[in-house]
């Protein structure tokens, strides 16, 4: 599938802005009249990027950046990207949000990141998996499905509906700390539930989906902290079968540069 002129913009600023270093001039081609900034440590606008990113390109000349997976959704793109720096020395996912304009240039950003983590329970990683859209035609359907998810089983608690959802067959996991299938999500959700951990999902700020892939966005309490979760689902025959998450938890809002992560 070609890239639509939103996710050319979206892939161009991470991949030319940052992996190449060309920061002023990703801006200034793939940036709209604003850009305001969502990412914590960064100050709105085009100065707030350069200023964030001159030393961050300084620190780690090599630079190995790669946008796996995108979703595009009216106006928002969605991008999931596994960052290499230093060959090595420091590897991290990250899921990004941007809002673009009517010409299709950015406008807003949201984004996590969190280290990469390996080995992981599934002996899946982080990032692999299938990448191609299928299925466009369900798009609406399988949001559906995962906005039921949402509100029966993450924010309703009805852990006995998960099967309404998730695939007795086949649920791929791609969370390091996971195990493959509903026996594998059980197991955790036991352990996180013993440990006092377990994810509490307070508000869904953003889903988005295109065919078979479907992401949220959403304000989550974990341990008595407040985090911003990712979760990218891949559905089959109306079921989700396969997940990747992104998680970070929010610092104190005096460290804030912006108006902060949502």
């Amino acid at each position: 599938m070609t890239d639509s002129i939103r996710v050319s913009n979206a892939k161009g600023l991470y991949l030319e802005g940052i992996r190449d270093g060309n920061m002023v001039e990703a801006l200034d081609k793939y940036t709209g009249d604003r850009y305001t900034q969502h990412s914590t440590g960064v100050r709105d606008g085009k100065e707030g990027f350069i200023e964030f990113f001159t030393p961050f390109l300084e620190r780690n000349p090599i630079r190995d950046i790669q946008v796996l997976r995108t979703i595009e959704d009216g106006s928002f793109v969605f991008c999931h990207a596994y960052q290499n720096l230093g060959n090595g020395e420091a590897q991290w996912v990250t899921a990004d949000i941007f809002d673009t304009d009517e010409n299709g240039k950015i406008v807003e950003h949201w984004d996590v990141i969190a280290e990469y983590k390996w080995p992981t329970v599934s002996g899946r990683t982080m990032v692999d998996g299938p990448t191609e859209i299928e299925d466009l035609e369900l798009t609406e359907a399988n949001k559906a499905v995962v906005q039921g998810f949402i509100d029966n089983v993450l924010m309703g608690g009805r852990a006995d509906l998960v099967t309404d959802y998730i695939s007795t067959e086949q649920y791929d996991q791609h969370n390091p700390e996971v195990g493959d299938g509903l026996e594998g999500f059980g197991k955790h959700l036991k352990q996180v539930m013993e440990s006092g951990q377990a994810a509490q999902y307070l508000k869904v700020h953003h889903l988005l989906g295109q065919g078979n892939f479907v992401v949220i966005y959403s304000h989550v309490k974990q341990g008595g902290d407040d985090w911003a979760f990712f979760d990218l689902f891949r559905l089959k025959g109306g079921k989700i079968v396969e997940h990747w998450d992104v998680q970070e938890k929010i610092g104190p809002k005096e460290t804030w540069n912006n108006s902060g992560k949502f």
